[in-house]
């Protein structure tokens, strides 16, 4: 039988790590290995997580490094590269040089499925890899599949095989399978677009949904998953579904813990009291954070803003409209407060997490690097 690989990358935020949680918890069976892209300008935070993390799974987390031969850690190496020119989110050379190249390394040409912790109340896709031996799954979401697996499963010219593969699984009683048949048969328009039969499809039973893609996998595709048996795969029959409040759920339940720099601290302007902290995980001068996080960056780890000046040089900036010298001034980051705190006002939300705050917060980033 061709061996297939199952991976699990951990950036150091919530979602993968409770994913690895979850996954080792409710499928023991699959051998899955873990993994880290180190930057070298991680949080302490960060680190702190990946053992915790190693000591539940009872599984060494793997670290891999970019530029390894390099005297430089791996960020400083390809900015020395690249002449000083800082990654934005035009040009993320970043995620490609630090997160994907090693990732893709560490792959090499073996089959591997990939498990992304994208939950299921977010609407994004994230990185898909363009190797052909690379298969993306998303387990918290009721649709675990990547959107080209959906494209092709859903076109016009299947629905014929579809449908009879939906009648020879035998998982859905007569009601529901006349219901997926009569969506399955419906074509494709601007009235009712792949999304929707979608989400038809997943309303009437995610477990036979799985079950057809699955056959479609193996039957017409050469994907990593057509190699495996029903039984080697069990996320087949899983309809969960998890949210924000699970996966914090799960770190809290597991002891592992939520991130530290997730958690809010309280600052005072005007009389009026505000909460700040980090949103993602990542390095420590990600270009997608916020200015509040920025605030947060200044006055929690001092160091660690001085570096990121640093490297602010022929230039080049953090952020497009402000140098961090400017964002630095008592005057301008007491302005960022205060409209923090009206936005926090606007959202009226009570939670712990600024994220929570910051509805689009995790909407923004490379998801190479925050899932």
């Amino acid at each position: 039988m061709t061996k297939v690989r199952h991976l699990l990358g951990i950036s150091g935020g919530k979602d993968s790590s409770a994913l690895a949680i979850y996954l080792n918890d409710l499928y023991p069976q699959l051998t899955i290995e873990y993994y880290s892209c180190d930057t070298g300008k991680e949080l302490e935070e960060t680190y702190t997580l990946v053992d915790n993390l190693q000591a539940y799974l009872g599984k060494k987390i793997d670290l891999l490094q970019a530029a390894e031969n390099s005297h430089l850690d791996p960020f400083d190496h390809f900015l020395q590269v690249y002449g000083g020119f800082l990654p934005s989110s035009v040009t993320r050379w970043c995620t490609k040089k630090l997160k994907l190249d090693p990732f893709e390394k560490f792959v090499g040409d073996d089959l591997v499925i990939s498990y992304v912790g994208i939950r299921d109340d977010e609407n994004r896709e994230g990185y898909i890899s363009k190797k052909s031996n690379i298969q993306t799954i998303f387990p918290y979401r009721k649709n675990i599949w990547s959107e080209d697996v959906i494209q092709k499963v859903l076109q016009n010219s299947t629905k014929d095989i579809i449908a009879k593969f939906y009648e020879e699984e035998g998982i859905l009683d007569s009601i529901k399978l006349e219901r997926a048949l009569k969506i399955v048969t419906t074509n494709v328009s601007p009235e009712f677009d792949r999304d929707r039969k979608l989400d038809s499809l997943l309303k009437v039973s995610i477990k036979a949904f799985n079950h057809v893609v699955f056959r479609f996998i193996k039957e017409f595709t050469n994907y990593p998953l057509s190699y495996l048996d029903k039984e080697d795969f069990p996320l087949l029959n899983n309809e969960d579904g998890l949210v924000r409040e699970d996966v914090f759920r799960i770190l809290r339940e597991s002891g592992v813990g939520v991130p530290a720099y997730y958690e809010k601290r309280e600052f005072e302007v005007d009389g009026k009291k505000g909460y700040y902290s980090r949103s993602r995980s990542g390095c420590y001068f990600c270009f997608f954070q916020q200015k509040i996080e920025w605030v947060w960056l200044y006055e929690q780890h001092p160091q660690l803003f001085a570096k990121a000046i640093e490297y602010e040089k022929e230039g080049y900036t953090w952020m497009q409209d402000e140098r961090l010298e400017e964002l630095a001034a008592e005057e301008r980051r007491t302005q960022i407060k205060r409209d923090a705190i009206a936005r926090a006002s606007r959202q009226k939300k009570d939670s712990p997490y600024l994220l929570d705050l910051l509805d689009d917060a995790e909407g923004e980033g490379c998801a190479a690097c925050f899932i």
